[in-house]
């Protein structure tokens, strides 16, 4: 059961250690999602694209001229051409528009100076918009398509247009012209008559800017640009080879008896798999079997393998990729161990810049918890939880020495018994409840819920947009039968060019700025990746209840974008919520998930068309709270490991990033560390998997907001048996920390549903 919470563990040091300031200014653009061919009068720009990080220049691409009119970079559609958008059209473009945005910036800057920085914040608030948004579109398309859409050739763009992008962001964001002319607002009389949403821009934006090193001259601004394009080298870095190790390892498998206990729909993947690998005649039943670290391929291994040697080899490879241990291809290696401890140097190094005494308290500067209200709350769930996890160990470890186990179990073994304790509880298992949950009948349950709950409609677009690939599917959501926003759903695994894990992010934000002509407001438009199984042969994709979940989940964050009434488009959707607070919408859904009366709209069998037995959701029920304890002592151990390694970790100490994590889980585990070091007893490769477990290779930070998350299970009533009401309050209040209504946005995170939306970890500071 506990590898049910896996999801998405490969980004988690890409999360916690992306650069802060790899961005654009908040009043820059976000990235973009798919594009219709035809421009709708009531359809939107895409706009406020976010830098997600950065990697060494490889080389100069040799790239084919391409005008501006041919280069759908350039062109300002309704939405941008994600169909058309190669390789090629990448560095030509964004220089073209690097160009446009540097002059841009250059001539407010001249006319702020010559206005001596007096512009009422109803003017300057628009041409902010305006002035970022084609570069914010554009760099957006990009970063989009290197998650969906993955190659070299992307990747080597990306590479080398992101200096000179991460460089004009420090322009903008270090304006001092800029920051002077907010500082003039917000000392100016008019500065009451402003609207929330515009005094909120106002204040964020000078918070901003002094976090982004407005006040620094000299040595200081040149050391902390140079720590900016490192952070952004690294961060890119470390995410590619994360992608390239699990690309590289497969399992193929001949022998039938190794899959056994391995359900139907695990090997129908995995023969899916080795027929596109070049098994030709594979069958379910006859193999072979092809299997990947994959998350829809790894987890079934993990959970049902009777192959303990299989759950092992996988579960090493998994924990191990992109660390020493991995090999390196094409004479590049792919060890993020050494670049671990210099993102942390570097981080610690910018914070000192700033004035702070470390990374958190850059990061709790835009939050509103701090580092010791978030460590005190972390003890509190502890305190609450230990009992019931330790309890839950004992139980596993019984259980499985009943079915004739013996030994200790190790990690590649929990989620084995796990299963099968959770199977003879509740008589019923994942495999169960597949054949209800087909991904067309889901989404009709999902929709209707919707509409219900908020007085809209889901329905297919009426505009055909070019997409990325042809498994995404674009919707409309209409209120008294007008469009309202739009989405796009990408919902399948493809691990050959996808990044893992799910996520929401925005393509466009309502903004009355950037209404298009003819209309008086830009409409938002949300994008939504899943990673769930594909269909398999004539069945429909047939989802686990997690996967249900986390549908959901994403959800309910692409709601809060799309169906905002706030017009002011620096701040509407999920622009302007405090990101220690952002996965309420989220947790929200998923409580659909457990309410019957949605259920029996989206759970009918793939084939019969038959609900859900009663019997059979009676047991999902009394199930969910299976293992709470030992999930929320995972949780705190990765929090309690982020808020150490970015608050009291001195890198330069000698002290190592697994020390720590050690150190945390004396506390935080109920599993005794392993004792490692000269006198370990076990060879490399079982030191790396067993005594670094389950950190494995990679430090696992998360960040301050998974206090949203913790806030989320609690008011989910996940913990409540161990908690009682009395205690939840109280904790839910300490969430706080006594510094309510901090503003800002940023942290990174591990969701309980590892969902990891984009907005969820990318590490804004």
């Amino acid at each position: 059961m506990l590898a049910a919470r896996w999801k998405n563990v490969p980004a988690f040091v890409t999360t916690a250690l992306r650069p802060a300031l790899s961005r654009l200014p908040r009043w820059a653009t976000k990235t973009c999602t798919a594009s219709p061919t035809v421009a709708a009068k009531n359809l939107v720009t895409p706009s406020r694209a976010t830098l997600r990080g950065g990697g060494p220049v490889l080389s100069t691409l040799k790239m084919s001229t391409v005008s501006a009119t041919s280069n759908p970079l350039m062109v300002q559609d309704v939405f941008p051409r994600y169909s058309e958008v190669k390789a090629e059209h990448v560095v030509p473009g964004i220089k073209a528009i690097l160009a446009e945005s540097d002059k841009a910036l250059t001539e407010l800057e001249a006319d702020l100076e010559k206005r001596n920085y007096d512009i009422p914040a109803g003017e300057l608030l628009p041409r902010l918009e305006k002035m970022t948004d084609h570069l914010g579109r554009s760099w957006g398309i990009v970063q989009h398509l290197k998650a969906v859409k993955d190659s070299d050739e992307m990747r080597k763009a990306v590479e080398e247009m992101q200096p000179p992008v991460v460089e004009n962001n420090l322009r903008m964001s270090q304006s001092t012209a800029i920051y002077k002319a907010f500082k003039s607002i917000s000392e100016s009389p008019a500065m009451s008559t402003l609207s929330a949403a515009q005094r909120r821009i106002v204040e964020s934006e000078l918070r901003d800017a002094q976090l982004s090193g407005v006040g620094l001259e000299g040595a200081k601004k040149d050391r902390f640009n140079e720590i900016q394009q490192t952070l952004a080298k690294l961060s890119t870095t470390f995410s590619n080879n994360i992608l390239d190790a699990t690309k590289a390892i497969t399992f193929r498998i001949t022998d039938k008896e190794e899959v056994k206990g391995l359900p139907e729909s695990a090997l129908g993947l995995a023969a899916q798999t080795a027929i596109s690998k070049g098994d030709k005649d594979a069958t379910p039943e006859a193999g072979p079997w092809v299997f990947t670290l994959d998350m829809p391929s790894y987890l079934p291994v993990q959970q049902h393998a009777a192959n303990r040697e299989l759950r092992e080899k996988m579960y090493k490879a998994y924990l191990t990729r992109a660390s020493e241990q991995t090999p390196a291809q094409d004479g590049k290696s792919l060890d993020n161990s050494p670049l671990i401890n210099q993102i942390l140097s570097l981080k610690k190094e910018r914070a000192e810049l700033l004035g702070f005494k470390n990374h958190a308290e850059v990061s709790t500067a835009k939050k509103m918890a701090t580092t010791e209200s978030a460590l005190k709350l972390m003890a509190d769930l502890r305190e609450k939880s230990i009992g019931a996890a330790q309890k839950e160990k004992e139980e596993l470890q019984a259980f499985a020495e009943g079915l004739g186990f013996k030994g200790e179990l190790m990690p590649w073994d929990s989620p084995f018994y796990a299963e099968r304790q959770r199977e003879a509880l509740y008589s019923f298992s994942d495999e169960d409840l597949r054949p209800y949950f087909s991904l067309p009948k889901v989404l009709d349950g999902l929709f209707a819920l919707i509409s219900r709950l908020f007085q809209v409609e889901v329905v297919p677009a009426e505009t055909k947009a070019p997409v990325w690939d042809e498994s995404v599917q674009f919707w409309q959501i209409n209120r008294d039968g007008k469009p309202t926003a739009y989405f796009y759903l990408d919902p399948y695994s493809r691990p050959a060019e996808k990044r893992g894990g799910a996520w929401m992010d925005e393509c466009a934000g309502r903004s009355k700025v950037m209404a298009p002509p003819g209309a008086d407001i830009r409409l938002p438009v949300a994008h939504m990746v899943c990673n769930q199984s594909p269909p398999v042969g004539d069945k429909p994709s047939l989802m686990t209840f997690r996967e249900v979940e986390t549908l959901f989940h994403e959800m309910g964050h692409a709601l809060q974008h799309m169906l905002t009434t706030e017009e002011e488009g620096l701040v509407a959707g999920i622009r302007g919520v405090d990101w220690d607070a952002v996965e309420q919408p989220s947790q929200f859904m998923e409580n659909w998930c457990y309410d019957r009366k949605t259920v029996d709209k989206l759970a009918l069998h793939y084939e019969t068309g038959e609900r859900i037995p009663d019997a059979l959701w009676e047991k999902v029920k009394a199930a969910k709270n299976f293992r709470a304890g030992s999930m929320m002592m995972r949780q705190l151990l990765f929090a309690v490991t982020d808020l150490t390694l970015h608050s009291s970790h001195d890198p330069a100490s000698g002290v190592t990033v697994h020390d720590v994590y050690k150190k945390v889980a004396e506390t935080y585990s109920v599993t005794e560390p392993m004792e490692c070091g000269p006198a370990c007893p076990h060879p490399p490769a079982r030191h790396r998997a067993v005594c670094l477990t389950p950190a494995g290779a990679q430090v696992r930070p998360l960040s301050l907001r998974l206090l949203a998350h913790l806030r989320g299970w609690l008011l989910r009533g996940v913990l409540l048996v161990q908690v009682g009401r009395g205690a939840l309050r109280r904790l839910l209040r300490g969430i706080r920390g006594g510094r309510a209504g901090r503003r800002g946005q940023g942290a990174a995170s591990l969701c309980p549903r590892h969902c990891q939306c984009r907005h969820h970890f990318l590490f804004r500071l």
